[in-house]
């Protein structure tokens, strides 16, 4: 599905999208990630995702949480894929690789990475490419992770993204 917003057009740049929080509010990770992958605004990927959630079009709250299904699905209507390559879900949490160790394996270097991880009690949302990372921590600024707040986060799913082909 081909997503029509008008005229507007993503910023999609051969480098690395900054993440434009244009809704006047703290955004949270799901829109963040999609955001810096597609070049859209987060505003314009929340609205996305509240279309999958098949909210009333004047029911308009933040989006704090995303599920695995919904990151996946908004960034197919942005025309991209999400495939799962890792899962530690199986392992205790103190036996699933660190961000940092999962970074000294070998990987593409010109593929985004999105990585479930534990923040905390709860899960949360990093966007890898090549040696630098982008979340909310990071406010949609592209850093190395080695200089990042995640290094030591303990890994529950990664996912390959690829633009889709149709």
């Amino acid at each position: 599905m081909a997503l029509t917003l008008g005229r507007l057009e993503p910023r999609t740049r051969s480098s690395l999208n900054e993440v434009r929080n244009d809704t006047g509010r703290t955004a949270f990770c799901g829109p963040y990630v999609i955001s810096a992958i597609t070049g859209w605004s987060i505003s314009k990927v929340e609205d996305e995702i509240r279309r999958i959630r098949e909210l009333p079009d004047h029911n308009k709250p933040a989006v704090v949480g995303t599920y695995t299904e919904e990151v996946e699905a908004a960034l197919a209507t942005f025309g991209y894929q999400m495939l799962e390559i890792e899962n530690y879900m199986h392992l205790e949490r103190k036996e699933r690789p660190t961000l940092w160790s999962w970074m000294q394996k070998p990987r593409n270097a010109w593929t985004h990475y999105i990585l479930g991880v534990h923040k905390g009690k709860e899960g949360h949302w990093i966007l890898i490419k090549g040696v630098k990372m982008c979340d909310t921590f990071t406010e949609g600024r592209w850093q190395f992770v080695c200089d990042g707040p995640h290094r030591g986060a303990r890994i529950m799913e990664v996912f390959q993204i690829r633009k889709s082909m149709m």
